[in-house]
């Protein structure tokens, strides 16, 4: 498995592309790591000079820009089975339309419907495994299975995958099968013009409406069980004792809040936990500064995290659990980042050591540079088109 595109030369300028990226949703409108992603690397593999025809599986209305245009496959509410109709039909009509160098997928279930029909090389972006985190999850056998059979039947097409971490290239070639020399790591972008710390933490916190004189964590986290949302509330009850003081906001939405909340009341964290829901694409920026700390508290199956480049783009240091790819991330920024394990005791004794001084932190300046060295979007896309060219290059 290789842990690099290729190097980036100051040659002549790359030959134009044109590429059928297939994803899940499309960011605002259906929110999420996976809509985020595509929707940017969308837009910025065309400024690299790719043309984009985009297809998603439901979308309100067809978006475009310069050198992209981006539709969903069938009307939001569509039924699964008349939906995989659907999308076989307008992949079909998509691949007719005109000729295209490649097709890359971001979601197996969104191209299964037309994978064999496939002319052009196809790059398959694996963001997660479907399957896996519909049993973590609680999803039934039966579900599991066949979402497992999709995505096998997808990526024994493959000529060349994406992962955003070694930690999910591993699982893609052990759980799936894909041949490692197929496996490319690239990670995942940060919008560095939007994600940026120029406001400070007191001016972040009074627009956002909280509290300015106590220590404040952030997670921003889907409300679901592998999130290990569970786990931080025990380990903020844990933190309360040595750190009154300190306040958990948690900004996210999903099915599991009304249960998050009635275990914070529980631990007695009445008025030291804040679910803030969905924040909105405009105030993320400002959820992350206003933190002293974000955390990531994942048990399961975390295959980049997004929010944590997000949130060090912000200058907000990140502490998270040594689950999937995060390690990857913050190992070169900070070792002591990382918690010893994704246990309650480890996770609150860390948490402790960032909000009472028995740590010192990086520096928002280092986070912010670390993020804008590794994670910028204009590098990540030209790693990203020089796989694609590798896949159109041969089989091997």
């Amino acid at each position: 498995m290789c842990g690099s595109a290729g190097c980036v030369t100051n040659g002549p300028p790359p030959a134009a592309l044109r590429v059928l990226e297939v994803g899940m949703g499309w960011f605002p409108e259906r929110p999420g790591g996976l809509n985020r992603v595509f929707y940017q690397l969308t837009r910025h593999l065309a400024r690299e000079g790719i043309e984009v025809d985009g297809l998603v599986q439901e979308m309100a209305a067809p978006a475009s820009g310069r050198g992209w245009a981006v539709r969903g496959m069938a009307p939001s509410g569509t039924p699964f089975l008349p939906r995989l109709r659907a999308q076989r039909t307008a992949l079909a009509a998509a691949l007719r339309a005109r000729p295209h160098d490649l097709v890359a997928s971001h979601f197996a279930p969104s191209i299964w419907p037309s994978a064999g029909r496939l002319d052009a090389p196809l790059v398959v972006h694996f963001h997660g495994p479907w399957a896996l985190e519909g049993r973590a999850e609680g999803a039934g056998r039966l579900k599991e299975l066949a979402a497992w059979r999709m995505e096998r039947d997808v990526y024994r097409r493959g000529r060349r995958f994406i992962v955003l971490s070694h930690a999910f290239g591993d699982l893609l070639h052990r759980h799936y099968g894909v041949p490692a020399e197929r496996i490319r790591v690239v990670p995942g972008g940060v919008e560095t013009e939007r994600f940026t710390p120029e406001m400070g933490r007191e001016a972040a916190r009074s627009l956002l409406g909280w509290p300015a004189d106590r220590p404040l964590i952030v997670c921003v986290r889907r409300l679901a069980r592998r999130m290990g949302l569970e786990n931080l509330l025990e380990a903020m009850a844990l933190v309360r004792e040595r750190c009154p003081d300190a306040m958990l906001v948690v900004a996210g939405q999903g099915g599991l809040r009304q249960e998050l909340e009635q275990r914070a009341r529980s631990l007695g964290l009445d008025g030291r936990v804040l679910f803030a829901g969905r924040v909105s694409d405009e105030d993320l920026p400002l959820v992350y500064r206003a933190g002293d700390i974000s955390v990531v508290p994942t048990v399961a199956l975390e295959g980049f995290g997004l929010i944590v480049v997000e949130s060090l783009a912000c200058g907000t240091p990140v502490l998270a659990t040594p689950v999937g790819g995060v390690p990857e991330i913050l190992r070169p920024l900070d070792p002591a980042l990382i918690c010893e394990s994704a246990a309650v005791s480890h996770l609150a004794e860390r948490l402790l050591a960032a909000v009472a001084g028995g740590m010192r932190l990086p520096s928002a300046e280092a986070c912010a540079a670390y993020a804008r060295r590794e994670f910028a979007w204009p590098a990540v896309v030209r790693r990203v088109r020089a796989v694609y060219e590798e896949a159109m290059g041969g089989q091997g």
